[in-house]
């Protein structure tokens, strides 16, 4: 299957783990597809900012919305979600591997990202995604069974997904 999944806990540790698979995977000149997340603290805010770089050249997306230093709860921008997943579905013919930085909120509920990853599926690309713990049922249950669960190793993951390149199998 083309289809893997990693769920890192603590707070951005799989974004960072899924930037590091795609630097790895563009070293190794993959045309790469999906977004990568970065976390920008704030000493003024409870939640940080949340940028997506839409791969492989952006551009990046504030997908965060800021509501003030007391906000609680979910503060995704879903317009600003949506436009991402707009610049990716556009960037999938000629890309090898579509990395998703999340399997979120939005996803489980049948938005955001979803569509992306099943005509990628259609496509026969590979595709690695990241899910939080919350959202792994919902996650396993749109995969139907069909999802790798890869460790939290940047080399192991980076060879899952070469090993399913065809221009990269020997």
């Amino acid at each position: 299957m083309k289809l893997g999944h990693i769920s890192i806990e603590g707070r951005g540790e799989t974004d960072r783990f899924l930037a590091s698979v795609a630097a790895a995977l563009e070293a190794k000149g993959i045309a790469l597809a999906g977004t990568v997340q970065t976390n920008i603290k704030r000493a003024d805010r409870r939640k940080c900012d949340m940028d997506l770089r839409v791969l492989p050249d952006g551009p990046v997306v504030r997908i965060s919305e800021d509501r003030g230093a007391l906000a609680r709860g979910c503060m995704l921008d879903h317009g600003a979600l949506e436009q991402t997943v707009a610049a990716v579905a556009a960037r999938l013919d000629g890309a090898e591997v579509l990395i998703v930085n999340k399997f979120g909120r939005s996803e489980a509920e049948g938005r955001g990202m979803v569509t992306v990853i099943s005509e990628a599926l259609a496509k026969g690309m590979t595709i690695l995604v990241g899910v939080n713990g919350l959202n792994l049922p919902a996650y396993l249950e749109f995969a139907g069974g069909l999802s790798d669960a890869l460790p939290a190793d940047v080399e192991t993951a980076t060879q899952w997904c070469l090993q399913r390149v065809p221009s990269h199998v020997a």
